[in-house]
């Protein structure tokens, strides 16, 4: 059973940095897309970016483009969120998200949380001061 654990969050000033991690096991995830969603209290799950198998592309929110960053290390079986210049409207919950399936699959915008068939559990993300 393929099992995802997100870490990395923390609480963060504003203009700051995080990184997040999301480390797989159980399973091989290097031929599916991996992608990272956040949800703020109150609000609707969102979509924030997407890296497809062999990080061939890589999709961003605009909410998020220009700011984050994602990117893969198959052989860590490890995908990474790289947040900069944090703002208070990135405060949420951060989750990382697979879609497996019985063939390579891709990144599609806007990132539908309904694609992905396992999830991690969050990791919280405060940006305050």
């Amino acid at each position: 059973q393929l099992q995802l654990v997100e870490s990395g969050g923390g609480l963060v000033q504003p203009g700051g940095s995080l990184r997040l991690s999301c480390v797989f096991s159980g399973g091989i995830v290097d031929s599916y897309a991996i992608a990272w969603f956040r949800q703020a209290p109150g609000k609707e799950r969102e979509g924030v970016s997407c890296v497809s198998f062999r990080a061939y592309t890589t999709i961003y929110a605009d909410s998020v483009k220009g700011r984050f960053t994602v990117s893969r290390d198959d052989a860590k079986n490890t995908v990474f969120l790289q947040m900069n210049r944090l703002t208070p409207e990135d405060t949420a919950v951060y989750y990382c998200a697979a879609e497996l399936r019985q063939y390579p699959t891709i990144c599609v915008a806007p990132i539908n949380e309904g694609r992905y068939n396992y999830w991690g559990q969050g990791t919280q993300v405060t940006v305050s001061s």
